[in-house]
């Protein structure tokens, strides 16, 4: 697997995309507050409910360092709010459906399962600070 990360010292990729409710939801409107952004290939599978249910019952710690988290996969915004509804989740979760952003952030690729090879989205998690300068993984 060889994934190719936007540059450290590089701001944070710029996106727009709607989130569970079809609202457009911007990085940079976000500018002032630090963003935990990160990336998960599907709504509802055990992996991705376990680390998101983590989310949702440390909120109030991520919002006392100023800072939004926010999830995105290849999921469609229904799926997505159906799976916020499911597990009562605190925190807005992002449609990528055609995967651009997963490309910007080199976290689409190659995976492996049960023998059989596949693109998808990596798990991969973002610190993205507030003035927008990416901070790490």
């Amino acid at each position: 697997m060889s994934l190719n990360f936007p540059p450290l010292e590089q701001s944070a990729p710029d996106f727009t995309t709607p989130d569970q409710n079809g609202n457009n939801v911007t990085l940079n409107a976000l500018k002032g507050k630090n963003v935990v952004l990160y990336f998960y290939p599907k709504a509802m599978t055990p992996g991705c409910t376990v680390q998101a249910c983590g989310i949702r019952d440390t909120r109030s710690e991520y919002e006392a360092l100023n800072t939004v988290v926010l999830g995105i996969s290849p999921d469609a915004p229904s799926r997505l709010q159906k799976f916020i509804d499911k597990y009562d989740l605190n925190f807005d979760l992002l449609s990528d459906e055609d995967h651009s952003i997963a490309e910007q952030y080199g976290v689409w690729g190659l995976k492996k399962f049960m023998g059989k090879e596949f693109m998808g989205i990596q798990r991969v998690t973002f610190i993205i600070d507030a003035s927008r300068e990416s901070s790490g993984m």
